[in-house]
Parts: structure tokens; C-alpha cells; sequence
């Protein structure tokens, strides 16, 4: 039942299994296993990592195997250490082909135990599915490496601070990395190492170029805005949302005078993550109707399957947060899976924002992606689209 992966690249496929390490008749009763990893796969496949939370193997290491734990952990150190020491590039090896055999067993069988602790001592959580997908999806945006064209951006360098962090960023890992697990709300975190997307100087972004022809930039126009909404059961406005709000909710708010569509912004997310605020006194926006429905007991539970213990200070801020980011991962997982068989795929995923990396061939696509994404659990929000030959000069598109 129990059984470890050797190897988290696809190509490198190898198991461990029952005091066996097999590579070419990989045995097909696989049930239960760490984490997800693109080398052995399977629906009926389950992750003690989901289980957890994402606990590390060392946190969810129990005490009676500590002793045991520390001493393979450090053995494998030993080794990854003189790989390093080297010059070895882990990306082109498996590791298996590297690390002796005996070493591999034992630490798989110390995984195994873990594992084992792990599916006896936690109940699988509502959102395990959900998850799933997306450890599946950050895993196939992990496993590409990132396209960086500097070619047509060296008028960047010649500003001191802009040469020394994109230096820092060219020596660094070319790898997004994601932790589903890096912030209590859900939202995606950069697992040390990561190449930062995440965190990057938006006009650091031109240096990133796609593999196929095109990025095609997609996110929700206003996604909290629409998520509030939504929770409140009213009906999404079909253009913009920050002008709907000037109209709706804004007016007259200051000096007798519509506000502009960047102060409706201010005002907004000022409101939205302010407790105290009350900015806003419309019907449109009862932030207490959607407390009651979803916050009880010092819990907020969402329709995604997330149970999170907060005060009631920050439970709205928490819920709009956890669920509009939920609903992008939801969505994403969806077109990555509507991409199977084709040259196109998710590039990488920022907030409320999906990228494609677009092949030509597979323009015709477009509009069936975008509608995709606009229909979520929730409702069809508004999609910005656009896109561009790099990650910072994209454009408004139509279809």
C-alpha cells in the first residue's frame, strides 16, 4: 500500500516499495505515498502531505522515529552536499543514478513510516481534492524551466540597483517553485529557492519571454470586489466594476463630486480591509450579512472546503481573501486540464492572475480558455485579457 517516488522529475521513474527499489516493472498496487510527483501517477494515488497540511516530513516525524529519522536525513545531506560541492546539476540527473542504494532504501523506508503515521493520525480535510489539483498543477509549473531573454532589456542594466537584482535573479534557480501551504488564507507563497514571480520588480518582468509564441494574461476585473458580491448573492455587474461602484456606491462622496476610478479603488480595499471603515454604508456591500453566513464560532468555513480559526477582526479580510484566491487556483487547474495534449500550458500564476504560455496552433483555443476562467464556483466574473511576446509589455486583447 505504502510507497516512495525516488525522483520528482517525470523522466526519472523509480519506486520504492516493501524493501524494494523498482525501475522497470513498477508494481501497479500504489496507493498511498508523500506527495504528489510526476513520475509515478494515478487517480486512486492518495498524499499524506494533503493530510497535514503541509507539514514537512521532519514535522511530521513522531517522536519513537526522531533517532531514525535524523540519522538517514543526514546521511542523504552528506551526499547532496559533495553533489554540490561538485558542481553537480541536480535537473540533469536523477538522483538515484547518484546516491547508493542502500542509502535510498533507508530513507524511503523512514518516509514510509512517516507516511504511514501521517494517513493513521490525521483525517483527509474537506478541501482534499481541491488540493490535490493543485499540488498536481504546481507541480507541472514547477517541473519547466523559465524562459529569460535578456537580449532585447540591457538598457536595464545600466541603472545600479536594477543591475544588481536582476543579477540576483539570473544566479539564481530558473524554477517557479509554489507552497500551497504558505499563508493561512491559501494563497500561493514562493518556497525558498523559488525563482521570485511572486515578488519580482513588475519592469523586471520583460526579461521573462515565453517558450511557445505568446503570454496570455488573464485575471478578474476587480476579483474582490466580484467575490464580495457574490457572497452577498447579488448579480455581477457586467462592466466594470470600479466604475459600477462609482456610480452605485460612490456617489457624491467627496465634495459633492464622483470620485475617479483610482480613488473608487482606494476607497474600496480601504473599506475591505479596514474593520473600522465605514466608507461604504451601501445595501450593495453588507459586510456583517456575510459574516453570519460564513464565520461561526471563531471558524470561517468556505464553499472550497477551507476551515480557518481567525478573530472576528480579520475574518472578512480572510474570507474574501481565501476564497478569491481559491477560485483562481479552481480555475487554473481547470485550463491546465483543457491544455493536456497540446503545446500550450499554465506558465505561472500571480494572485488573481493565470498566464498562459500560447502556442499558435493553438490560438484557436482562446476564447473557450477565457470562458473557462470567467464561469467559476461562484458566478462568470469580467476577464481582463491580454497579451504580449514578454511578461511586461502585454496588451488588451478582444476575442
Amino acid at each position: 500500500m505504502y510507497f516512495q517516488t525516488l525522483d520528482d522529475k517525470t523522466e526519472c521513474v523509480g519506486v520504492y516499495k516493501n524493501g524494494n527499489l523498482h525501475f522497470d516493472d513498477i508494481p501497479s498496487d500504489l496507493l498511498r505515498t508523500w506527495k504528489y510527483t510526476g513520475s509515478v501517477t494515478g487517480d486512486d494515488i492518495e498524499y499524506a502531505s494533503l493530510l497535514c497540511g503541509g507539514l514537512s516530513l521532519e514535522e511530521a516525524c513522531p517522536s519513537d522515529l526522531s533517532e531514525e529519522y535524523v540519522r538517514s536525513t543526514r546521511r542523504m545531506s552528506a551526499f547532496y552536499k559533495s553533489f554540490k560541492l561538485a558542481k553537480i546539476d541536480f535537473t540533469e540527473h536523477c538522483i538515484f543514478d547518484l546516491i547508493p542504494k542502500d542509502a535510498l532504501i533507508e530513507f524511503c523506508e523512514i518516509k514510509n513510516k512517516i507516511t504511514q503515521h501521517v494517513f493513521e493520525n490525521y483525517e483527509k480535510p474537506a478541501n482534499y481534492d481541491f488540493l490535490r489539483g493543485a499540488s498536481q498543477l504546481l507541480y507541472d509549473i514547477k517541473s519547466r524551466r523559465v524562459n529569460i531573454d535578456i537580449s532585447d532589456c540591457k538598457s536595464m542594466f545600466t541603472n545600479t540597483h536594477n543591475r544588481l537584482g536582476l543579477q540576483k535573479i539570473l544566479d539564481g534557480s530558473k524554477y517557479i517553485d509554489y507552497n500551497l501551504f504558505g499563508t493561512v488564507t491559501g494563497r500561493l507563497a514562493g518556497a525558498p529557492g523559488s525563482f521570485p514571480i511572486l515578488t519580482m520588480k513588475k519592469d523586471f518582468r520583460r526579461i521573462l519571454k515565453p517558450k511557445n509564441d505568446w503570454f496570455i494574461s488573464m485575471d478578474y476585473n476587480g476579483a474582490e470586489v466580484r467575490t464580495v458580491l457574490s457572497l452577498l448573492g447579488a448579480e455581477q455587474p457586467e462592466g466594470d466594476i470600479h466604475e459600477w461602484n462609482i456610480q452605485n456606491v460612490f456617489q457624491h462622496i467627496a465634495h459633492d463630486e464622483y470620485p475617479t476610478r483610482a480613488e473608487a479603488k482606494v476607497l474600496f480595499f480601504g473599506w475591505l480591509y479596514n474593520p473600522d471603515s465605514d466608507v461604504i454604508k451601501s445595501d450593495y456591500y453588507d459586510r456583517d450579512s456575510i459574516l453570519d453566513k460564513y464565520y461561526k464560532d471563531g471558524y470561517i468555513e468556505t464553499m472550497f472546503g477551507r476551515r480557518l480559526k481567525v478573530d472576528k477582526r480579520r475574518a472578512f479580510n480572510y474570507l474574501i481573501q481565501s476564497v478569491t484566491s481559491d477560485l483562481v487556483i479552481d480555475r487554473a487547474v481547470a485550463i491546465s486540464q483543457k491544455l493536456e495534449g497540446t503545446k500550450s500550458f499554465i506558465s505561472h500564476v500571480v494572485h488573481d492572475e493565470l498566464v498562459i504560455d500560447l502556442a499558435h496552433e493553438d490560438r484557436h483555443l482562446l476564447h473557450e480558455l477565457r470562458e473557462l476562467f470567467s464561469h467559476n464556483r461562484l458566478d462568470r466574473f469580467l476577464v481582463n485579457l491580454k497579451g504580449g511576446k514578454n511578461y511586461f509589455d502585454l496588451e488588451d486583447m478582444s476575442i
